[in-house]
């Protein structure tokens, strides 16, 4: 169990413990669609999507069509090969595809979102407004 998730239990069991001294009911925390908190444990997330890099290039193929290597590597300020590994784990995932072509002798290669991947993505933000909605109100 990660420690974020750790002190998220023992806040619950410590706030349910104070409330049974008080002679109360705990309350129940609920999540955005009807999810309870320990659904929405930030241990859930998809953690090939939370990954700062992998989310960017999934956020950023979200709302493009496709983008070559090149835009994404400006937009993401990273290494040729830094992008190449977050890529190739998303690829093989299923969250994007990869597309190689020439442009005369010169490789093109564009990525655009799959299906999966925006379910996984809409998953993902689902979590994390759930997640931000527990927190909010305490």
């Amino acid at each position: 169990m990660d420690r974020t998730a750790k002190m998220i239990k023992e806040n619950s069991a410590t706030q349910t413990s104070e409330a049974r001294r008080r002679g109360e009911e705990p309350a129940k925390l609920r999540g955005v669609r009807g999810r309870t908190a320990a659904e929405n444990s930030p241990a859930d997330l998809d953690r090939l999507i939370h990954e700062r890099m992998r989310l960017g290039v999934v956020s950023a193929l979200a709302v493009n069509e496709s983008l070559s290597f090149n835009d994404l590597k400006k937009l993401m300020k990273t290494t040729d090969g830094n992008l190449s590994i977050h890529a190739r784990k998303l690829e093989e995932a299923g969250y994007i595809k990869c597309t190689k072509s020439f442009d005369g002798r010169i490789p093109k290669t564009e990525y655009a979102l799959t299906a999966a991947g925006r379910r996984a993505l809409e998953r993902y933000l689902d979590h994390m407004e759930a997640l931000i909605k527990q927190t909010r109100e305490g």
